[in-house]
This record gives C-alpha cells, sequence and structure tokens, in this order.
C-alpha cells in the first residue's frame, strides 16, 4: 500500500468546527494526506467568564510536535492561529529544528467577525521569526494590511504591491487574497520575479467562517503531495471555492464552508489564471 503524504497543522481549536484545526484536518482528509494537529489555544467562548481563547502551555505545544514528529513526521507544516509571541517563537523554532520543505504561514490575526486572534506584541515576532521560514504565506486583505502597517487595501493593483512588499520579509512566495474586493475573488501569487493573478466566481453567501484556513490547508496538502507552487494554490483556489459555494448554516450565526462539496457534487472550478513579470 502506498502511504499517504503527510500534513501538520499547528494552530487553535475550532469548537464550532468550521475553522482552525477542525478545518484543516477536514481539507487534509478530503484531499488523501494524513493530518496531525498541534493545538496552540482552544478557541469557544466560556459561558460564565465570556473569555474565548483559551492558550495552551508552551509545554503542550511542544510535546504535541515531538510526539506527532516522531511517530510519523511531515511533509508540510502549516501554521493557523498562534495568539501569542512567545508561541511564534517557540514554533519558529520547532520548526527549524525539522527537515521540512513545504511550510506555509496563514498569519492568522482577526477572525471572520473581526475578533482579534493575535496580541500586538506578536506581529514583530510573527514577521522576524515565522515568516522567512516560510515557503509561502497566505494573508488576506486585512492581515495583509496589518502586517503593512495598516497600509489600506482597496484593489487588484494593491494586493500585487502588496505582495511586492511582503515578499521583502523573506518567504518564496506571498499569496495575497482579495475577499473583500468588489467583483469576481481575485488572490495575487508574488515569487520575487513573476506576479500571478487567480481569479475564480465571487460567490454570494455569508456563510465562509473557516474559509481563509481551508484554503490554506489545501495548498499545504497539495504540496505534501509533490504539486508545485502555482498548481497547489489554483487547485486550492477552486477547492475553497467549490466549499464556498456549497456552505450552509444549521442557525442565524454566520456558517461553515463544506468540505466535503468538491468530492460529494463532482465539481470543480475553473481558475483563471495571468502571470506578468517584474
Amino acid at each position: 500500500m502506498e502511504k499517504p503524504a503527510r500534513a501538520l497543522t499547528i494552530a487553535g481549536s475550532a469548537a464550532g468546527g468550521s475553522a482552525g484545526i477542525q478545518a484543516d484536518l477536514k481539507t487534509f482528509q478530503e484531499l488523501d494526506v494524513y493530518g496531525m494537529s498541534t493545538v496552540t489555544a482552544i478557541v469557544g467562548r466560556h459561558p460564565e467568564t465570556d473569555k474565548n481563547v483559551h492558550p495552551q502551555t508552551i509545554e503542550a505545544i511542544e510535546a504535541q510536535f515531538d510526539t506527532a514528529n516522531k511517530q510519523v513526521a511531515f511533509d508540510a507544516i502549516k501554521t493557523g492561529m498562534l495568539f501569542s509571541k512567545e508561541v511564534i517563537e517557540t514554533v519558529s523554532a520547532l520548526i527549524e529544528s525539522v527537515d521540512v520543505e513545504h511550510i506555509v504561514v496563514d498569519p492568522v490575526m482577526v477572525g471572520k467577525l473581526d475578533s482579534k486572534l493575535l496580541k500586538e506584541d506578536a506581529i514583530v515576532a510573527l514577521k522576524e521569526k515565522l515568516i522567512p521560514l516560510a515557503t509561502v504565506i497566505t494573508p488576506n486583505m486585512t492581515e495583509a494590511s496589518i502586517l503593512l502597517n495598516d497600509r489600506p487595501l482597496k484593489t487588484v493593483d494593491d494586493l500585487k504591491q502588496a505582495a511586492i512588499d511582503l515578499h521583502e520579509l523573506g518567504p518564496e512566495f506571498v499569496l495575497v487574497k482579495g475577499g473583500r474586493l468588489d467583483g469576481p475573488a481575485v488572490d495575487v501569487l508574488y515569487e520575487g520575479t513573476k506576479l500571478t493573478t487567480l481569479e475564480a466566481p465571487r460567490i454570494d453567501t455569508v456563510n465562509t467562517s473557516g474559509a481563509g484556513c481551508t484554503y490554506s490547508a489545501a495548498i499545504a496538502a497539495y504540496l505534501a503531495k509533490g504539486k508545485n507552487i502555482h498548481d497547489a494554490v489554483a487547485l486550492a483556489k477552486s477547492f475553497i471555492t467549490t466549499a464556498i459555494e456549497h456552505s450552509f448554516s444549521y442557525n442565524d450565526m454566520v456558517g461553515p464552508t463544506y468540505h466535503a462539496a468538491e468530492r460529494k457534487f463532482g465539481e470543480a472550478h475553473h481558475i483563471q489564471i495571468n502571470t506578468e513579470k517584474i
């Protein structure tokens, strides 16, 4: 039997199942990748204290990572919500301690409802410690703006310049996601010499909880399976577009994307791709 590729997600546990570790593991499973996890925090509002984020100890984070590495090891690692400077520094050191070719850094800073998921003092650590280790970083427009000192991003050209400037932080590739633009869903991928735009239909729905987690997890899964970065991003964008198209909600709250949609409905979206040299 040929063993599946392996991917580790280092992120928060989302009690509602739509984002974080849960979204990542669902995505890995759908794409036939063996998924593992290192939980950095448990996200779920306590009914009495109203506390929303419950961080794990550094010892617990190190123990989870070490266990997954010794029992299985990794073809790709994806990071999500890390929450604090101390956790970012710890995770960066753990990643540097292993020989893994593909590192996907989703610089999670705010939740779907603009809840803060990254402390202020952690942004410098993110820029200096973790982002330079990345094969690709996947900020959305809000996160890219924060990383660029609150620069306003309003157009595709703004996204292109943001990708160019974020590349100076040291990742091999930058993917800036245009989820909040008007018109088609356009993302920009930059590698130092070429800008690639990836365009998909914009789906008219509010049920997009976990979309960013799912997109970056799909990129990690395809990289783990041996795809090059351009194919991995295009396939992942098709995967998340289909998941958003079939998203749903169980109540009047923002609902999840449907991770099984591509498999269940046999659909894959055509992604329009254009590349220009810089």
